[in-house]
């Protein structure tokens, strides 16, 4: 199964796409992750990408094009993957189509979670971090034992700059204006399903399970 997780900051499709990759026992490809991975290994192209995020620049389609295809040809995602956090624009929806159609079947399957601003504000603002042991809270859905402590630490939690409500507000303007015409292209596709984002985890899980198992 070849599934593209979309879906704005704080939407939950992370957490998603985690679960659905335990139970399909196929691998969940994050761009950020392999990044990681490819500067790691100092590979060709993970040097290139590093080259662009040292200097606070955005790492150029091609090279994370590259690398994308660099992870999908590897031994655990014969039998499929998840792909969450790519494509981001169309040109590069437009470069994964030629890749998979070159080299296996295509998608079988692009699950858009969806979730109003208020709600999306609520969950990233109310998030608190330890910078010690990158544990992560929430002041209302996941807090804390003791306000502003760490748990695992008792290191003291702070708030992201880019968690603030102005900033979070700023970064989904950018995450519609450049995810439009991405969701736009798979539905031309008929390949897109919208999924619910709100309420619990795993009321949502079941809305992503019947998406899933509505596929042959």
């Amino acid at each position: 199964m070849r599934l593209i997780f979309l879906g704005p900051p704080g939407v939950g499709k992370g957490t998603q796409a985690q679960k659905l990759s335990a139970q399909l026992r196929i691998p969940k490809i994050s761009t950020g992750d392999i990044l990681r991975e490819a500067v790691s290994k100092k590979t060709a192209l993970g040097l290139d990408a590093r080259s662009f995020m040292e200097s606070g620049k955005l790492v150029p389609d091609e090279v994370v094009i590259g690398i994308i295809r660099e992870r999908m040809i590897e031994a655990d995602c014969r039998k499929g993957f998840i792909l969450d956090g790519f494509p981001r624009t169309e040109p590069q929806a437009r470069a994964l189509a030629l890749m998979l159609n070159r080299d296996r079947p295509g998608l079988d399957r692009v699950l858009n979670f969806e979730l109003s601003e208020t709600e999306l504000v609520r969950r990233l603002s109310g998030r608190r971090s330890c910078p010690n042991c990158q544990a992560v809270y929430h002041v209302e859905l996941n807090p804390s034992r003791n306000p502003d402590r760490c748990d695992r630490c008792d290191g003291k939690l702070i708030q992201r700059s880019d968690d603030h409500p102005e900033t979070i507000r700023k970064r989904l303007e950018v995450y519609q204006a450049q995810t439009l015409p991405l969701i736009r292209f798979y539905e031309g596709q008929g390949v897109l399903t919208r999924i619910d984002g709100s309420g619990s985890p795993d009321g949502v899980y079941q809305r992503v399970m019947s998406a899933v198992g509505k596929l042959p």
